[in-house]
């Protein structure tokens, strides 16, 4: 994020703004913030995935929410006891995590390519 307000900080439309009298906070919020929401919202958005498979992993390894509420890694944890009889058991919980992290990287790849304005040259 810093990265990206010191890049804007050296356009050209900061310096116009500034040069026409514009104070520092008229600049952060007309220019910069809405400039530097779009890398925002696609980080949070990849973030998401990463999220997912932490909490996931956490409640498989006992560290994260309970037992008795159900989350994909409890769902993981329980299917551990069959796995050597029942070996597809754990794809039921794992392919929705699977397919709802590959769902968050698509939506902020997508969001990627419709806010930058970079792309759209």
């Amino acid at each position: 994020m810093r990265g990206m307000v010191l890049s804007l900080r050296g356009q050209t439309f900061t310096e116009a703004a500034q040069a026409l009298g514009s104070s520092n906070a008229r600049i952060i919020f007309a220019h910069m913030i809405p400039n530097a929401m779009a890398p925002i919202i696609v980080d949070a958005t990849l973030s998401l995935a990463g999220f997912i498979i932490t909490e996931a992993a956490l409640s498989f390894l006992g560290f994260g929410i309970q037992d008795p509420i159900p989350t994909w890694g409890n769902m993981l944890a329980s299917t551990q006891q069959h796995m050597f009889f029942k070996p597809w058991l754990p794809l039921i919980p794992g392919f929705p995590i699977f397919l709802c992290s590959l769902a968050f990287n698509f939506i902020g790849d997508g969001l990627r390519d419709a806010l930058d304005p970079r792309l759209k040259l």
